[in-house]
């Protein structure tokens, strides 16, 4: 799950992070009422949508009159803001952040990412903060610095101030360093985010450490933990059909082929994705409906899944042990025959009452090709696909 740069900044300044003043806004009005709230002087103007790039694609307006804000936030607020992340269709801005100016002496990055190989999180930094932080990693990465932190201790004063020295924070402003990086981390730890940015993290100035921009994702296995995401959610940034699948309990990611998957279990999705691939097949999409499906998820699955257009055909991979094979088949069948199914559909189960699922895929009536094992579905699915 993400969140937009204002809601990450709320975040941050509960433990303690300092960010400069802003306001939230919906409307040019109260974009222009923002700026007369915070005063005379410079203001920021910002795209508020879940992609980096903004600035590069004209969604940051530094303005410094109020007749100046009023243009940005009317030229920014509606317009299909196109960056590296979003793709070539862009994003509609629908959200605004309007905030005070700083007087920038040095940009700087922190980061930090849960560390799948060494088990710990790790927490990043690099004097060659900004906009072209990608580029450094890609180009430069001897310029970015990380501490893995122990779990069990959390991380250290002696760590954040080490890292603080290696990014080149002047050293009367190491402490504040320290401070905001103690800061992000228990931020990162409590809210179970499975990443989080502060880039840039400015030197001001008049001698001020600030989050400039921020950046979380959360991990949605922790959802239960955290009524409050609800009401952070932003629909109009969520694919819609992943919006549908968690109403059904059905996790579903949209990709760009044209192969339809439904597969119980994450490992055996990843893995029904990877053969696909192998055999000159694009999956169009990840979806794990779990190990209690029933016929009614089977079937929202279903659905979700033919109304991508681009979808020509439609794998189903079903490994019986919680799942019985002949309940799961039952709702194909009946899912099937509900959404009036009109592309190829490759079924391949194995495990408990195997033999009563296909015999239940035999005797449906419906063109449903049943496949011996992965390599079999795989091939016969990519060449349904190209027909």
């Amino acid at each position: 799950m993400k969140i937009h740069e204002y809601q990450a900044k709320a975040l941050l300044q509960r433990f303690g992070v300092a960010v400069p003043r802003g306001f939230p806004c919906f409307t040019v009005g109260e974009a222009v009422a923002a700026g007369q709230q915070l005063g005379a002087g410079v203001c920021v103007v910002k795209a508020q949508i879940h992609a980096g790039g903004r600035g590069k694609g004209g969604g940051v307006k530094v303005v410094r009159t109020e007749a100046e804000l009023e243009e940005a936030a009317r030229r920014i607020m509606g317009m299909q803001l196109v960056t590296h992340q979003t793709g070539p269709q862009g994003q509609t801005v629908r959200r605004l952040l309007v905030e005070e100016g700083a007087d920038i002496r040095q940009e700087l990055y922190i980061g930090m990412v849960v560390d799948r190989t060494t088990q710990q999180v790790a927490l990043m930094g690099s004097a060659a903060g900004g906009m072209d932080i990608e580029e450094v990693a890609a180009q430069h990465p001897e310029k970015i610095h990380a501490v893995q932190i122990d779990p069990g201790q959390g991380l250290l004063p002696a760590q954040a101030e080490t890292l603080a020295r290696q990014i080149e924070v002047p050293e009367p402003l190491v402490a504040q360093a320290r401070d905001l990086m103690l800061g992000l981390y228990h931020a990162f730890v409590e809210s179970d985010a499975s990443l989080a940015e502060i880039n840039p993290m400015a030197v001001t100035g008049d001698g001020r450490i600030l989050a400039l921009d921020a950046k979380f994702n959360f991990d949605d296995n922790a959802a239960f933990r955290h009524g409050e995401w609800q009401d952070w959610r932003d629909f109009d940034e969520e694919d819609p059909n992943e919006i549908a699948a968690s109403r059904h309990g059905l996790s579903y990611i949209s990709l760009e082929g044209n192969i339809g998957c439904l597969v119980n279990g994450a490992g055996l999705a990843m893995a029904t994705m990877d053969i696909v691939k192998l055999y000159g097949g694009s999956p169009a999409n990840f979806l794990d409906v779990g190990g209690g499906a029933t016929t009614e998820k089977v079937t929202e699955a279903f659905k979700l899944m033919l109304a991508n257009p681009e979808v020509q055909a439609i794998l189903v991979n079903i490994f019986g042990g919680i799942m019985k094979c002949d309940v799961i088949a039952e709702g194909v069948v009946a899912a099937a025959r509900q959404v009036h199914l009109t592309v190829p559909l490759v079924v391949r189960l194995e495990g408990t009452n195997v033999a009563l699922g296909k015999r239940i895929l035999a005797e449906s009536g419906l063109p449903i090709l049943s496949a011996a094992n992965m390599d079999d579905a795989a091939a016969q699915v990519v060449a349904a696909a190209r027909r």
